[in-house]
């Protein structure tokens, strides 16, 4: 897929200034979202821990901030053209949403292993479901179709400067609200969401070192900061659905120079987090947001000892039936 997106108007591309911009498009249409704590977590984490908690955020996820600054950046014209994107599930239902409030239709494609949740609410923010086979060829070649055929606005989930500045604006939040955090931690798939990370701290102003983490099964970020070269994934093989995707040239351009590390976890790292937060903030959270939790919890990021370390907790739309830890009872 052309990652200059041509079906989209021209944006400039993300910036201290645009993600500022975002903010202030935003206010009034997506909440700002809790910073969470926990004693019992700084103890086992030896540092002082901030949970953004984008779970609560309109749609279940993160991905409504780039979503909606972008449907709301279209004229009426454009606008009126519907929109169309390719989806894991948190980026189709927060368009489907953006849509719904703008009164334009939205198209999501979406692969056949998708949870059945992030289906669910799609659906009940009014999203066409299209299904795919579970490949990123596949859900490219088949939203580059649709697209060519309705000649609706293809929203890119992350390659794109106004969903990037939109994602950003949870870390301005989460730094405008903590002024003195030392590191934040994002998890890392196509790294919109870690990009506008770095660009928000820029706009605080203070020097905080920012990780992004991925799962050891879809390392592509890690092996292409390493190497100075994009990378792709040679496996997408990790339960956190959300963090299958692979940097793009636009997101890799605002992380290689910015970023602290990228570093990752393992699979029962990855759901040992996950339900150690379930237990202690009792908040549900999905494997991908357990992703960043895993990295502090087993020493992956450096200089954690005794800081204050924020980190995004991106979403919260699980399948409440496919749980990793669920236990069938025997009779």
């Amino acid at each position: 897929m052309n990652s200059s997106l041509p079906s989209l108007p021209s944006f400039p591309e993300a910036t201290v200034e645009t993600v500022r911009a975002a903010q202030r498009r935003l206010h009034g249409h997506l909440h700002r979202t809790p910073v969470h704590r926990a004693r019992s977590l700084d103890a086992i984490a030896q540092a002082e821990v901030y949970l953004k908690c984008e779970n609560f955020q309109r749609s279940g996820s993160f991905k409504a901030r780039g979503a909606f600054n972008t449907v709301l950046s279209l004229d009426d014209p454009t606008a009126a053209r519907g929109v169309a994107a390719h989806s894991s599930g948190n980026h189709g239902a927060a368009l489907a949403l953006a849509a719904r409030e703008r009164g334009i239709k939205a198209t999501i494609v979406v692969p056949t292993t998708c949870a059945r949740a992030k289906l669910d609410a799609i659906r009940r923010y009014g999203g066409e479901l299209v299904f795919t086979e579970p490949t990123i060829q596949a859900r490219e070649a088949a939203v580059a179709h649709l697209v060519a055929e309705s000649g609706a606005v293809l929203v890119h989930p992350y390659d794109h400067p106004a969903v990037i500045s939109g994602q950003a604006t949870a870390a301005l939040e989460l730094t405008e609200d903590q002024k003195d955090l030392d590191l934040i931690l994002t998890p890392i798939s196509g790294g919109g969401l870690l990009g506008g990370t770095l660009l928000a701290v820029e706009a605080g102003g203070r020097p905080v070192r920012v990780y992004g983490v991925e799962p050891a099964g879809a390392d592509d970020a890690a092996r292409s900061l390493a190497s100075g070269e994009l990378q792709g994934n040679v496996t997408t093989n990790t339960i956190a659905d959300g963090l299958r995707g692979a940097l793009s040239a636009r997101t890799f351009g605002l992380i290689r120079p910015r970023v602290a590390g990228i570093v990752t976890v393992t699979e029962p790292e990855i759901i040992a987090a996950m339900r150690l937060i379930w237990e202690i903030f009792k908040l549900i959270i999905e494997p991908s947001c357990a992703v960043p939790v895993a990295a502090l919890l087993n020493g992956r990021i450096p200089d954690a000892a005794g800081r204050k370390v924020g980190i995004i907790i991106t979403g919260g739309n699980v399948d409440l039936g496919e749980l990793p830890w669920r236990q069938v009872r025997q009779p």
